[in-house]
């Protein structure tokens, strides 16, 4: 070793040596870091909540003496408490800590693990006022409030300001509801608190109730509604905050896929803000966080009065709620919204009183829509066999005209289709017509909460995924698994698309463009529920079979007699129509250019 490089590692080591010394934790650091690492192994061995894990794993900052004399001294300091209130639908945890709930149970139901469904729990979900009280703002979720059950059904939370004064939060649970009644009383707090508003705060982080977490992020978002408007949302896929300053606000929503908090104020809020954050924590869903402001007046005492509602988001428990609340359940955008409230759901209900299995409902809704569409299946399937039928005579014309004149070769086509009575859009448009109720099941599979925890054959649960194959690893553009019946519904989309190809007689890139769209949807649609796959095998299967009959039925030699006879009839002036002229001189024009161009070569 020469004498450079030892002189090089003698200087690394004194660098070490001195970080250290310096950068050593001091005791109160270590002691801090123990208790953080002790509660959260607790709470992971499940030996303690995460209510009480949270405090133990953070130190208590010092009181200044002078804060237990202010506004709500004597609530500063005290002993975490919880008290419960159920009924046959909620078990409800009030926690004393800011005379909040600390969870809400929704008995009866259970997360995809099958273990009770919890909304939400724990202390980093908050609830409370932001009171300004001598221009120091006091945030009621900090206090330690007096508890007190005065029966079965109805909790008293008390934090006071001083005799006389003080501040009540009332929680009633309504028997066999999902609904809390909930009043905020502000007893002689009236010359106390400065403002003309008091600001409500409620954040809440939601945890992961179904299979699939990314599907699960997908459809929940903050909903909101303002008096006399449809209810909007935000940030069902990106973290998102909106201020909410367009009139009176009826009410808020925090929504999960299947299963929704709201609060509705019986005034309403006057206004307020929205803030969504996508969590990147396992097991969570989404942190929500409202802020939201109470009308407030220093001439009397005031109460709000409220409701909370606590429950799924199927269709009917929402809109029994009235307030337009029923929206929470996406229908997917105009017209198809209106295509799956007033048609496509009607009709689900009227199988489901049947009692028959889901998945026989819903092969009976897809029987059902095939015969109704059957007469625009027909005209389609017409149309594309008198397009077959006269490839032959648009070959010898694309032969005739040549491929590098495709104005005049278009002209040529439309001569012929208007010979023969043929529209060359004929196949086109009944499909066209179709598309709307094809895409409304798209939207209305995946919100239906009849669907959930509900099997048929091999898959447990048609809300969600089916697992043919778990990979354990992330497969680029299919994911962590592969689902039995999105490959079934892939496979028969191909064979539909060459069925189709060869009544058609598509050749080229057309011919191929049909096969490349199943793959891609084997991939977009291998995370989504096997209700939503299962009816577009349906579908693909019942469309194959109607144009098996059809063909049976339509006589490929009729109909090219009857071209063959229009061709033959004496050419008649006819009154083109607006779009026919318009068309016929944008060809005509296009046809001048060309030649021009060719003449200034």
């Amino acid at each position: 070793m020469d004498r450079n490089t030892f002189t090089g590692l003698f200087l690394i080591m004194i660098v070490f040596a001195g970080s250290f010394y310096f950068f050593k934790p001091s005791e109160a650091e270590i002691k801090k870091e123990q208790q953080r690492i002790s509660a959260d192994s607790a709470r992971k061995a499940g030996v303690i909540p995460d209510s009480i894990a949270a405090p133990l794993a953070a130190t208590a900052p010092a009181l200044d003496s002078t804060a237990l004399k202010g506004p709500f001294g004597a609530n500063i300091t005290g002993e975490q408490t919880t008290s419960v209130l159920e009924n046959d639908k909620l078990k409800l945890t009030f926690t004393n800590k800011g005379g909040k709930l600390l969870s809400v149970e929704i008995k009866n139901e259970k997360t995809y693990t099958g273990g009770p469904l919890i909304l939400f729990q724990g202390d980093q979900n908050k609830f409370g006022l932001n009171l300004n009280i001598g221009g120091k703002i006091v945030n009621t979720n900090d206090l330690y409030f007096a508890a007190n059950k005065s029966s079965d059904s109805t909790m008293t939370m008390r934090a006071t300001y001083g005799p006389g004064k003080y501040l009540d939060y009332i929680y009633n649970l309504r028997p066999n509801s999902n609904n809390i009644d909930f009043n905020i009383t502000l007893n002689g707090l009236n010359q106390v608190i400065q403002g003309n508003t008091i600001s409500l705060n409620w954040d809440a982080v939601l945890l992961q109730q179904e299979k699939s977490l990314a599907n699960e992020q997908r459809y929940s978002a903050p909903y909101y509604k303002y008096v006399d408007k449809t209810p909007d949302h935000i940030g069902t896929d990106k973290d998102a905050k909106e201020e909410l300053n367009e009139g009176k606000i009826e009410w808020i929503a925090f929504k999960e896929h299947f299963f929704s908090g709201v609060l509705i104020p019986k005034g309403g809020f006057e206004k307020g803000n929205l803030e969504v954050r996508v969590s990147t924590e396992p097991g969570m869903v989404k942190w929500y966080g409202a802020n939201m402001q109470l009308p407030f007046n220093q001439l009397a005492s005031q109460n709000y009065e409220m409701t909370f509602y606590f429950g799924t988001n199927k269709f009917s428990a929402l809109k029994s709620q009235g307030h337009e609340i029923e929206k929470l359940v996406e229908m997917g955008y105009w017209p198809i919204k209106y295509i799956n409230r007033f048609v496509v759901l009607p009709v689900f209900n009227f199988l489901e009183g049947f009692g028959w299995n889901y998945g026989l409902i819903i092969l009976v809704l897809t029987i059902l829509l095939k015969v109704v569409l059957s007469p625009l299946t027909y005209k389609s399937y017409v149309s594309m066999a008198k397009m077959r039928i006269l490839k032959p005579e648009m070959d010898e014309i694309k032969a005739k005209v040549g491929e590098d004149n495709p104005t005049l070769l278009q002209q040529e086509y439309l001569k012929l289709y208007k010979q023969v009575g043929v529209n060359p859009l004929g196949g086109c448009l009944p499909m066209v017509l179709q598309l709307p109720i094809v895409m409304a099941f798209f939207f209305f599979f995946p919100n239906l909460f009849e669907l959930r925890g509900k099997s048929f054959l091999w898959m447990h649960d048609l809300s969600t995924y089916d697992e043919f194959i778990k990979f354990g690893f992330n497969i680029p553009f299919i994911g962590d698994h592969l689902s039995l019946m999105c490959v079934l519904m892939t496979i028969s989309t191909l064979i539909y698309t060459y069925y189709n190809n060869q009544i058609s007689g598509a050749t080229g890139q057309m011919k191929y463009i049909g096969y490349i769209m199943p793959i891609i949807f084997l991939g977009v649609l291998n995370d989504y529920p096997a209700g939503l796959n299962y009816y577009y095998f349906l579908a693909n299967m019942l469309t194959f079979g109607q144009q098996f009959l059809i063909k049976k039925m339509v006589n490929d030699d009729k109909i090219h007699a009857i071209l063959k006879e229009n061709k033959a009839k004496p050419k008649e002036e006819k009154k083109k129509s607006k779009f026919q002229s318009r068309l016929d001189d944008y060809m005509r024009q296009q046809q001048q250019t060309k030649i021009q161009a060719k003449k200034n070569k």
